[in-house]
């Protein structure tokens, strides 16, 4: 039986295209299933040398056939030939489908183009005319990514991003910026109808697909996995992994069940690892055709994984340990152009983890008798307003711009960024 991840292979390939333009593109696959002809200017590649003996793919040898084959297109193939691939330009021309081949039969085709809708549109029409894309320096091999600051919205356009926890609170917030400012966001959510739902508003509203929900339980590797293969099915790789998703069940230490514990730790702490290993393995396999792409894991964390947190020692111990897993993984992951880091946002109270009316933290804390001499839910908002040196609770427009700031910082990777309008300062 046949065990070669084509969509794998997608991933590979849009390193490939990503490292000739530095342009973010998304690639689309398809099995072949009858017989189809290669059409005119396609990029055919056999891909047999990657195999295994077991039918599985060699990344790294796959990479190295996908550089030499591209390079031979580029010299040999290419409009212009020789003379155009060493001159100095500000075009350039590369092919928007491939074909993979396996011993001389056809089992792929993939399509590339700027957006899900004009690949889209590519493989319904089998359109494979060149894509030609303006280099944003004189010479490619000369481009540093981070060099040229833009507005700081512009670092993630046409990027493709995936928000976990994407349907309400600060991860809708997240989402509903990405999409404002050009990338194709993945709504993961265990809440599905939610996903949906915020999907089908931010793409009405854009007039493209900007928006794609996915449901997912982060505590559940097994989910988790088939959340990164479908992002991978369906735009051919990714970006930038916000690992938003987390739970609170506020208690004592004294009181509190080892149940409402364990619920709280496998979302906020299991689950982020899950996710970071996960997304990292995707960023490690298009780092093969895109060294110089960095990448980006972003964990939200809290201003409770810098201070603690009175009577929810569950929560604030999950985000504490996630701090450690964002230095770690950080150091491990720098290798690969995969940068680590987190945002920990101060008090969100507009938001369902503070305001729910049943669940919400002001519910929780009034209830547990968190806040001394708290009557109503009113009296639990003012307190922890007055804590604020900015007066007033974190919003999602704060957390973006840490978000953008991370991205755009080329040269930073293991840091907690407190948002907390000067409640918790380091040091």
């Amino acid at each position: 039986m046949e065990l070669i991840d084509y969509a794998g292979i997608a991933t590979i390939i849009r390193g490939l295209w990503i490292n000739t333009s530095v342009y973010p593109w998304v690639v689309m696959y398809s099995l072949l299933e009858q017989a189809e002809e290669i059409p005119p200017d396609a990029f055919i590649v056999d891909i047999v040398a990657a195999l295994r003996n077991d039918h599985t793919i060699d990344e790294d040898i796959a990479a190295k056939i996908f550089r030499e084959a591209y390079t031979a297109w580029k010299f040999e193939i290419a409009p212009g030939g020789v003379e155009a691939a060493v001159k100095t330009e500000t075009m350039r021309k590369q092919p928007s489908c491939v074909v993979v081949k396996n011993n001389d039969e056809i089992k792929a085709f993939y399509w590339i183009d700027r957006n899900l809708d004009s690949v889209g549109k590519r493989m319904k029409e089998k359109n494979a005319s060149l894509l030609e894309e303006k280099l944003p320096h004189a010479s490619i091999m000369n481009y540093v990514p981070g060099v040229n600051a833009a507005h700081r919205a512009e670092v993630v356009k046409n990027k493709i991003a995936l928000v976990t926890g994407g349907a309400q609170g600060f991860g809708k917030e997240i989402v509903q910026s990405l999409a404002e400012s050009g990338a194709l966001v993945f709504i993961a959510d265990l809440n599905k109808e939610g996903a949906e739902k915020l999907a089908k508003t931010i793409n009405t509203a854009y007039k493209r697909t900007a928006a794609i929900p996915l449901e997912v339980d982060v505590s559940n590797e097994g989910s988790v996995q088939r959340l990164f293969e479908s992002v991978v099915e369906t735009a051919g790789g990714l970006d930038i992994c916000i690992s938003n998703a987390g739970v609170v069940k506020a208690g004592s230490v004294l009181e509190q069940n080892l149940d409402d514990f364990k619920f709280v730790t496998d979302v906020n702490y299991t689950g982020f690892f899950l996710v970071a290993k996960h997304a990292a393995l995707l960023f490690r396999r298009q780092h093969r055709t895109a060294p110089a792409w960095k990448t980006d894991i972003i964990q939200i964390n809290s201003k409770s994984g810098l201070e603690g947190s009175n009577k929810n020692s569950a929560y604030s111990g999950g985000k504490f340990g996630s701090l450690g897993l964002v230095a770690s993984f950080a150091l491990e992951l720098v290798e690969y152009n995969i940068k680590v880091n987190a945002v920990c946002p101060g008090n969100f109270f507009d938001g369902p983890l503070w305001s729910d009316p049943e669940q919400g933290l002001f519910v929780q804390y009034l209830k547990t008798g968190k806040v001394p001499g708290a009557k109503q839910i009113a009296d639990v908002k003012a307190y922890y307003e007055a804590k604020i040196p900015m007066k007033r609770g974190c919003t999602g427009v704060d957390v973006m711009w840490a978000i953008y700031y991370i991205i755009e910082q080329a040269y930073e990777t293991g840091q907690a960024v407190p948002v907390t309008g000067g409640q918790v300062m380091l040091h």
